[in-house]
């Protein structure tokens, strides 16, 4: 029998797909540590070659792009962070931190977050929930193993959330999720209604690096627009979010912000931030611990 098609979903069925995971309280704090007017949260996806491996492209040239990240963009970051002594969250697939080692080590040894992002950076829509599970758990593991220390966070890969993760998530006992989009600053995730304790850090395209500056995406070139162009946008973002009291957070990837002209964009951005008083700097943790405790 043919799946009924949405148009012909009665109302029961709808509002259950709608409510599976949902937003609940705001986690919006009166104020932020320290009497800080804004929380700045920002984190790098460390893909690398697991954006083609995870398709089963093989090729070397395909791969390469991916390398360059680790071997490339990631120092670059770390020593743009260190320069500002800002801390960040890397969420990095299993296999991308097997593949390189001493990468999770350098996170880990100047003070940033390692949190999940995923096997094989696989589509989570596409797995049997059985699959994601053992997926997920399997990454937790590795993780743990190469960081010294068990993820408290996840970001799922492509922010693909399946009607299975955020069970996913609770098992695991994660404190936050950072893959969702109904808000601007932190909430507490529903399931089928019902208060879930998982803080969501939530993300945006607007507030991402690859809509903007990948020149290649689904194996077809495209144009960009002027990195700088990016970095005005992404300081408009940061200015509301100072003069609501909110949180900014920023989503970016070795192999896309680690070119030399896209880390001027990252620099500048810094620069315009750091010249303002009453920044927090956090990890993604951080922001998700203090929020559930100050709303406890």
């Amino acid at each position: 029998m043919a799946e009924q098609q949405p148009w012909h979903w009665d109302e029961q069925t709808w509002r259950g797909h709608v409510a599976r995971v949902r937003a609940g309280r705001s986690l919006h704090p009166a104020s932020w540590p320290g009497g800080a007017r804004v929380a700045v949260a920002l984190s790098f996806d460390s893909d690398h070659e697991t954006i083609h491996l995870r398709g089963g492209e093989t090729s070397p040239g395909r791969l390469a792009q991916g390398e360059y990240g680790s071997r490339v963009g990631a120092p670059r970051v770390l020593r743009l962070l260190d320069r500002f002594g800002i801390p960040a969250s890397f969420f990095m697939p299993a296999v991308s931190a097997l593949l390189h080692p001493g990468e999770v080590r350098d996170y880990v040894a100047a003070g940033h977050e390692v949190a999940m992002h995923g096997w094989i950076h696989e589509s989570n829509a596409l797995l049997d929930p059985a699959d994601e599970r053992e997926l997920a758990l399997r990454a937790a593991d590795t993780l743990e193993k190469l960081a010294g220390t068990r993820p408290v966070g996840i970001r799922t890969p492509a922010w693909d959330f399946s009607d299975h993760t955020l069970a996913i998530t609770r098992e695991l006992g994660l404190l936050y999720d950072s893959s969702l989009m109904a808000d601007d600053e932190p909430y507490e995730l529903l399931a089928d209604g019902e208060p879930t304790g998982v803080v969501e850090i939530p993300v945006e395209w607007i507030r991402d690096d690859v809509p903007y500056l990948l020149l290649e995406h689904g194996g077809m070139l495209r144009a960009c627009p002027p990195p700088r162009d990016v970095a005005g946008i992404w300081r408009d973002e940061f200015d509301a979010a100072l003069e609501e009291g909110g949180l900014f957070q920023l989503t970016m990837h070795p192999h896309v912000i680690g070119h030399r002209s896209r880390m001027a964009v990252l620099r500048e951005l810094l620069e315009h931030i750091d010249a303002q008083q009453g920044v927090w700097y956090a990890t993604h943790a951080q922001v998700a611990q203090y929020v559930l405790e100050q709303a406890s």
